[in-house]
C-alpha cells in the first residue's frame, strides 16, 4: 500500500463573493449620496403659512341600525328620517369622506334600508358599507 508523500490542503475561505458585495454596497451608498446633494442643488423659499390648521383625525365609521321592526337608530340612540339626515349632513360637513355603515335587520322591511341610503345620498355619504354576516357565523335554531 503506497502512502501518502503529500499532506492534505489546507481548506481556503472564498473571498471573492465577499469582495463583489462590498463594492455593490460601496457604488449603492455613493449614488445614493448623489441624489441626496441634487435635491439641495435648488435654492428654494418655501411659503410660510400664518394660519394653519392641525390635521384631522379619520373620525369613527357612524353606524345605522335597522331592527326587525324598522325603527332606525345612530349608534344606540333611535332617530326619524329629518333628525338622521340632519346629523349625516353634519358629520359629513366636518369630515368629507365620512364612512356609514348599515346594519339592516335580516328580516327588516327593504324599503326601509333604501330609505336610509337615501337620507345617506342626500346628505352627500359616498363610503356607504353594508353590514353582512358570513353563512358559517349564522344563528340557527
Amino acid at each position: 500500500m503506497p502512502l501518502r508523500s503529500e499532506a492534505p490542503e489546507e481548506p481556503q475561505l472564498n473571498l471573492t463573493p465577499m469582495i463583489d458585495v462590498v463594492l455593490q454596497l460601496v457604488i449603492f451608498f455613493m449614488v445614493g449620496t448623489q441624489f441626496v446633494d441634487s435635491e439641495r442643488k435648488y435654492d428654494i423659499n418655501l411659503p410660510l403659512v400664518t394660519d394653519a390648521q392641525p390635521l384631522t383625525e379619520r373620525p369613527d365609521e357612524i353606524v345605522i341600525n335597522i331592527s326587525k321592526t324598522g325603527d332606525v337608530s345612530l349608534g344606540a340612540e333611535p332617530v326619524d328620517e329629518q333628525s338622521l339626515l340632519t346629523r349625516l349632513r353634519e358629520a359629513q360637513q366636518r369630515y368629507a369622506d365620512q364612512a356609514v355603515v348599515i346594519r339592516g335587520d335580516m328580516e327588516c322591511v327593504y324599503q326601509t334600508v333604501v330609505t336610509v341610503l337615501d337620507v345617506c345620498k342626500l346628505a352627500n355619504i359616498s363610503h356607504i358599507q353594508v353590514a353582512t354576516r358570513v353563512e358559517n357565523q349564522a344563528i340557527r335554531n
